[in-house]
């Protein structure tokens, strides 16, 4: 949820915010407006209350006709406070539901547009030549078919289509990954967590989804709970309500989970093997952090993912998403995206958020902050994720990674991980 202070104090900023991202800038002058209106109907509850409490002191010492009189003046008060205060709690209510519908604000220089007007930062590796070397490759479904890895068909047949087994080698493949990518998580000082994939509403909501209109969640009616498509959310609602603790440092954790997606919006896309499922693993990186180390542990997290693309022996390329890509809740996102020989592309296998406020406002999670080495108000804290691994890098792994015999070379830092196996076959 943005900030109504920092809004009050320069709408101008979110107004070009809103434009960047493609989102309707006349709901800025609307909260403007419904705040004006929620501060006048509290001040107006507040004098009638005032005004109330005086009468009633006057009724207490009044006798006779004149305390009927005066009985008859605090009904007539009652009444009008029990108005007052339904009319701020409606504009309360208008006022939180408008912060509520407002991207969180964006930071100063990220790309403006929508999905295609991203900024490549780097390119990193070399692309393999595959005609250089003799041969076309095949695509990840194909291999993971010869190497007994991925059965879509038996998939479908139990749960329908963008479902898979992954089996044998493709099994243990992205097992072995995940543990490459939790060690990874360790050594940067990571609590690794294994996290609830059923939330409630008002932690779906506190993350910054929109349940009522996003067509990408699965939704258990029955018991009003959601499936995450992330192990961001469960992440971000556990410390929802608390004051936090962040004077030795970010809390930072790292949650495996498995995650739903309904990929309602990609009918006819990707639907080729295990690009673009329905399920899937992926161990997620979940930050909090001072408003003021924010931006350093993006950083630090685009810097993360890097090092275990690095250990993949991948190319791949860094992108700053644009304003009108972004999620609800991200100020920044930047994708790590390797590169898919059959697709001829780079493809998103990775990204991380710099999410600033907007979901800790949400989720009511505050710090304390130190004022001359005294504690003093609270404010709140900045959140950040970032992918360090899932279930799509195994079309990268087996498709950049291939031979011409149809095996598929191991990366040498995933061998450990497999028992010193070099070479799927």
């Amino acid at each position: 949820m943005i900030d109504l202070k920092m809004l009050t104090e320069n709408p101008e900023k979110y107004r070009a915010s809103q434009r960047a991202r493609g989102a309707d800038e006349t709901l800025i002058d609307q909260l403007l407006e419904a705040d004006v209106a929620r501060r006048e109907t509290i001040a107006s509850f507040e004098s009638l209350r005032a005004e109330q409490n005086a009468f009633s002191k006057k009724v207490g010492k009044a006798k006779g006709e004149e305390k009927a009189a005066l009985l008859a003046e605090v009904k007539e008060l009652s009444a009008q406070v029990k108005a007052a205060q339904a009319a701020a709690d409606e504009a309360a209510e208008r006022c939180l539901q408008l912060q509520r519908s407002i991207p969180n604000l964006i930071i100063d220089g990220i790309p403006a547009g929508g999905e295609d007007d991203f900024a490549v930062l780097k390119t990193v590796g070399t692309i393999r030549n595959f005609e250089a070397e003799g041969f076309e490759p095949v695509d990840h479904l194909t291999l993971g078919l010869k190497l007994g890895a991925i059965d879509m068909e038996r998939g479908a047949k139990v749960s329908g289509s963008r479902f898979y087994f992954l089996k044998g080698i493709g099994a243990r493949l992205e097992i072995a990954m995940m543990n490459m990518a939790l060690d990874l998580a360790l050594q940067h000082g990571f609590t690794p967590m294994i996290t609830p994939t059923l939330v409630r509403p008002e932690t779906m909501q506190g993350t910054g989804f929109d349940v009522a209109h996003d067509d990408e969640i699965y939704k258990l009616e029955r018991d009003d709970l959601y499936l995450v498509g992330t192990s961001e959310v469960a992440l971000a609602g556990y410390h929802a309500d608390e004051i936090l603790d962040l004077s030795d440092g970010a809390l930072r954790y790292a949650g495996w989970s498995s995650c739903y997606r309904r990929e309602a919006g990609a009918a006819g896309k990707d639907t080729r093997g295990i690009i673009r499922v329905h399920q899937f693993n992926k161990l997620e990186m979940f930050i909090y952090t001072t408003v003021e180390e924010a931006e350093a542990e993006h950083e630090r997290l685009l810097g993360w993912e890097e090092e275990m693309l690095g250990k993949m022996e991948l190319p791949y390329r860094v992108i700053d998403t644009a304003a009108g890509d972004l999620g609800m809740s991200a100020a920044r996102k930047f994708d790590c995206e390797a590169w898919v020989p059959t697709q001829q592309t780079f493809r998103e296998l990775t990204s991380t958020s710099n999410c600033t406020t907007f979901q800790a406002r949400r989720l009511n999670i505050r710090e304390r902050e130190i004022v001359d080495g005294k504690p003093g108000k609270t404010r709140a804290v900045a959140t950040l994720n970032g992918t360090l691994a899932t279930t799509r890098w195994i079309v990268a792994i087996l498709e950049n990674h291939q031979n011409a015999d149809g095996s598929v070379n191991v990366p040498k830092a995933l061998q450990p991980y497999l028992g010193g196996l070099e070479v799927i076959s």
